[in-house]
């Protein structure tokens, strides 16, 4: 990476973090996978129960491995019933989640189509970890919005057998379809339980 982009980019994530912290909410910054690895481990104790949604994220930084490899107890939704892995997400210690996008003075947005994983953002797991790449954030909410609806669920749509427009046209049309996946929208502005949200930015370009 350019080095006068990854000072930007730095600079960046440190006016993020501080609009986090206005919120009750925990940023960390790390200089690139291997960094943002180190500090997701440095949270999570050994012997935690953790859950996750659907984070790419997560597994680019090489988290999930680690979590299955190492002294934890990590909750595998793909081996559950999708209520049983729900219920199980909800009582875990930690539930990983990256955001579809944020704004620089940090608010993070979210959208999902079971809700399985904006639930669990909301109220459950007793601490949620953010794993976000620098590319998501955005200026303001509006522009945060519009990330999430054009850039992030249109790609999401391609990975499902399911009939969208954004599939078809990489473009979001607000659909009602059947199978949309854009049923709930998430938007984390404060958080009442300090030290329950954990954000790490990672100066690289993780995720949709």
């Amino acid at each position: 990476m350019d080095a006068n982009m990854k000072k930007r980019n730095e600079l960046l994530a440190k006016t993020v973090i501080k609009g986090l912290e206005s919120r009750n909410m925990s940023g960390y910054y790390a200089q690139d996978k291997e960094a943002a690895l180190k500090q997701a481990l440095e949270l999570i104790p050994n012997g935690s129960t953790i859950a996750m949604g659907g984070c790419m994220s997560a597994h680019e930084i090489g988290l999930v491995k680690a979590l299955q490899d190492g002294e934890y107890n990590y909750i595998d939704r793909a081996k559950l019933e999708p209520r049983e892995g729900l219920m199980a997400a909800y009582d875990a210690d930690f539930f990983l989640s990256s955001a579809n996008a944020a704004t620089d003075d940090g608010v993070l947005v979210n959208i999902d189509g079971n809700s399985n994983r904006v639930s669990c953002i909301a109220q459950g797991p007793k601490k949620v970890i953010f794993i976000v790449g620098i590319n998501k954030v955005c200026p303001d909410l509006d522009s945060a919005m519009k990330r999430a609806r054009n850039v992030a669920a249109t790609a999401n749509a391609q990975r499902f057998d399911i009939k969208t427009p954004c599939k078809e046209t990489g473009k979001c049309f607000n659909c009602k379809s059947p199978d949309t996946i854009c049923c709930q929208f998430l938007i984390t502005r404060y958080s009442r339980h300090k030290d329950r949200i954990h954000v790490i930015l990672v100066n690289d370009t993780l995720g949709l």
